[in-house]
């Protein structure tokens, strides 16, 4: 006998999982979720999109008094770092936001089960969940007659450097070091190799990234990922492009981390902390999903329009999924789920999920690049403005970057627009919206954008896709 019976059953409480539940108890459903966290909100609230941008504001505020506030007229001692604080206030944002949805369970009448569930096979058209249980402990055993997996991600090992969480870290051991790292070491040159590399850099390490790629960001726009590049080395920050890791000697807390480069030279480089950000994997494991033959695609679970898997009553979001491993996307994804489930024709606007990394200056885009443009021998016009000659971004003495914006030469219908500068992350929405309602370069231009601000180098390089920016 089940000890409860939901309509949605829901493994995982990160973004994907969380909202999906939150959707479907709003339309009506009994629903619960399994978490095998102490705390709701995945590895995004815990340990990965949500601590990283509380560290990444801390350090940004710590080098602007440390580095630009003397170009402001205000003229302070050299700031000291009080790193546990620092961490103390990151820990203090999570449990606000994870407590936050705790909320919301309650308020929703969601069950939240902690424990690592999996599946237990069927009684009729119900599937069974065990959830928890251990050597004194029974597991609770839970029927529903549809149920979500959203279990997310996990960082991806190199070969021949295994985590130890010490010396050889994730992404996880790099958003709470207890001192800064003398010389940190970035396998990856990805957003989160960036971001966190950023970080450390700003509060006095030495970090040196390795990528094996002959350029960082591969999905991003060339020029905006070369611009990113030229900015984040001049803040200090080194790069190995075309250079993979071969070995490594631990020495006392220490590493000798060995590089080859595509030229075929070797070196070694020193270093105290090496964090391995080259790429995620879905979690699957522990599941019990051999018994059900899910069919399968590029290592992803498989699934249709409504996010149905091939068995019967199993569905799948985010990074289980085809896709970019994003939170927001994830979170789209889980409402759509639950609407669909109630006959609603919802769906996920896949072409205009925004990238951005949260380096600074940010970088952010959505959309075709100019390479995939030329890749796919598709026709286009480009127009350009450099937050140089923006009122705004001189005011707050952040002038690198652009606003880039591709479209049709016919219609001016947009194509993609690219970001790197002071708010990027906040300036792509606009470019989500105008592009999800099929809008037009012209659009942009002809629209109001306060002065001074930001925004007003969207509407200039709106207008010099057809030459006729006032301020370039």
């Amino acid at each position: 006998m089940a000890d409860q019976t939901f309509d949605l059953i829901v493994i995982g409480a990160g973004p994907g999982g969380y909202v999906a539940a939150i959707r479907a108890a709003q339309l009506g459903m009994t629903v619960a979720v399994a978490e095998q966290r102490e705390t709701l909100g995945g590895v995004c609230l815990n340990e990965g999109c949500i601590p990283s941008k509380a560290l990444l504001d801390s350090s940004e505020l710590f080098a602007q008094a440390r580095d630009g506030f003397a170009g402001h007229g205000i003229l302070i001692d050299p700031p000291r770092l009080d790193l546990a604080r620092m961490m103390a206030r990151k820990d203090d944002v999570v449990k606000k936001l994870t407590d936050g949805i705790a909320y919301l369970f309650k308020k929703n009448r969601i069950t939240w089960l902690k424990g690592a569930a999996r599946l237990a096979g069927r009684n009729g058209d119900l599937l069974r969940v065990e959830v928890g249980g251990n050597g004194t402990a029974p597991a609770h055993l839970l029927e529903a007659g549809k149920v979500l997996l959203a279990t997310g991600s996990e960082a991806v090992p190199v070969p021949g450097l295994a985590f130890d969480g010490e010396t050889v870290v994730s992404a996880r051991e790099a958003l709470a070091f207890d001192r800064v790292p003398e010389h940190l070491l970035v396998v990856g040159a990805g957003y989160i190799g960036l971001e966190l590399g950023s970080v450390w850099r700003r509060l006095g390490s030495q970090v040196t990234v390795v990528e094996v790629l002959a350029k960082p960001l591969p999905a991003t726009d060339g020029q905006v990922a070369d611009a990113l590049v030229r900015s984040l080395k001049k803040q200090g920050i080194s790069f190995r492009m075309e250079t993979r890791v071969t070995g490594i000697e631990k020495r006392e807390g220490k590493a000798v981390v060995t590089v080859e480069s595509s030229a075929g030279g070797r070196d070694a480089i020193a270093c105290d902390r090496v964090l391995v950000a080259a790429g995620r994997r879905p979690v699957m494991a522990g599941l019990g999903l051999e018994p059900f033959n899910l069919a399968m695609e590029g290592g992803r679970i498989r699934v249709d329009g409504n996010y149905l898997t091939s068995a019967p009553g199993i569905y799948a979001i985010g990074d289980l999924i085809h896709g970019p491993m994003l939170a927001h996307k994830a979170m789209a994804e889980g409402e759509v789920f639950a609407e669909r489930l109630t006959g609603e024709a919802s769906v996920v606007d896949y072409e205009y999920i925004p990238g951005i990394v949260y380096t600074w200056p940010e970088a952010a885009g959505v959309g075709l690049t100019e390479e995939q443009l030329k890749g796919q021998g598709i026709p286009y016009a480009a127009g350009r403005f450099n937050f140089m000659a923006n009122g705004r971004a001189r005011c707050m003495g952040e002038t690198e970057g652009f606003v880039k914006i591709l479209a049709k030469p016919d219609t001016g219908r947009v194509l993609g627009i690219h970001v790197v500068g002071p708010r990027a992350s906040d300036l792509i929405t606009e470019a989500v919206t105008v592009m999800t309602y099929g809008g037009s370069a012209a659009d942009i231009a002809m629209t109001f954008h306060a002065h001074p601000t930001l925004a007003e180098a969207m509407k200039e390089a709106a207008l010099d896709v057809e030459k006729r920016a006032i301020h370039a």
